[in-house]
């Protein structure tokens, strides 16, 4: 589809506002701890590695079907056809099992860093994203912590692809789809405080089954997903060097550190893209 010379104008236009609505998004990301969000534990020391979990997400957001176990590695990341994967890990303690998805920060740094809001964290606690404002930068990517946004580089209209937490069901009063059919009850949704005592009940419960820490209660300045384990966390995976305040300020540094231009250049490429190929078929057009 061609874009005219008003329609490129914009474009240049909402570039310039995003780089100021980037900037807004970072002063804004504090507000987040005076409501209090929703989010799941997950006890490593209940799962199974069923990969029920892993199933029930691709049903409910039309994703491929995962492969069977006997054709997967044991570790394996998210990407864009998974929004969760469940690896297993031999342990200090023998093998043990970990669920790895978007962890839902309760300040986001894909939020902050993104410049027209398209990453948005809802009041409820997930993190989604929309696609009608997305204008495809990757910032969410770059400054994620664990890794998570996944962008489907193959497809023809690409999006940024993620753990929701079932965002669409939390709002019909249903709970995530991973959490509904845990046999082993080794996710557990629920309000994120609740969702602490419950930890530190199990633990002081069972001190000897679970490692004094409860995962995400304070990493990268807490977050929605929760988890305890009966082994130490890099046993797992899992990144237990992160700062423990949130990661909004290292993102504000990387958005002010970043040129205009290099967030202009693709509108500008863009638009001499379109009048090039406007050009061209007027110039066909006059030699009939």
């Amino acid at each position: 589809m061609g874009i005219n010379r008003r329609g490129f104008m914009k474009l240049l236009g909402v570039t310039g506002v995003t780089l100021a609505i980037g900037r807004d998004a970072v002063a804004t990301t504090g507000k987040t701890n005076e409501v209090e969000f929703y989010g799941i534990l997950y006890d490593a020391a209940r799962c199974k590695g069923c990969r029920g979990c892993e199933y029930d997400c691709e049903e409910a957001h039309g994703l491929p079907e995962p492969l069977p176990t006997n054709k997967i590695p044991a570790i394996r990341q998210t990407d864009e056809t998974c929004n969760t994967v469940v690896n297993r890990y031999k342990t200090s303690k023998g093998e043990v099992f970990i669920k790895r998805q978007c962890m839902h920060c309760n300040e986001p740094a894909c939020v902050a860093a993104c410049l027209t809001k398209a990453m948005h964290k809802t009041k409820m606690g997930p993190v989604t994203w929309d696609g009608d404002k997305c204008m495809g930068c990757r910032y969410c990517m770059v400054s994620c912590p664990f890794d998570s946004p996944k962008f489907e580089y193959h497809s023809p209209n690409p999006k940024i692809q993620k753990c929701d937490m079932c965002f669409e069901r939390l709002k019909t009063g249903e709970m995530p789809a991973c959490a509904f059919n845990c046999p082993n009850e080794a996710l557990l949704y629920g309000k994120r405080r609740d969702l602490i005592r419950e930890a530190r009940r199990r633990m002081y419960e069972k001190p000897g089954l679970y490692t004094d820490h409860i995962y995400g209660e304070h990493d990268a300045g807490g977050t929605g997903w929760l988890y305890i384990s009966p082994v130490p966390f890099e046993e797992l995976g899992l990144k237990t060097t992160l700062q423990q305040s949130s990661y909004p300020a290292l993102t504000k540094g990387f958005l002010y550190s970043v040129p205009s231009v290099f967030v202009l250049v693709p509108a500008l490429l863009l638009g001499i893209h379109q009048a090039t190929k406007n050009n061209g078929s007027r110039d066909e057009n006059s030699d009939e």
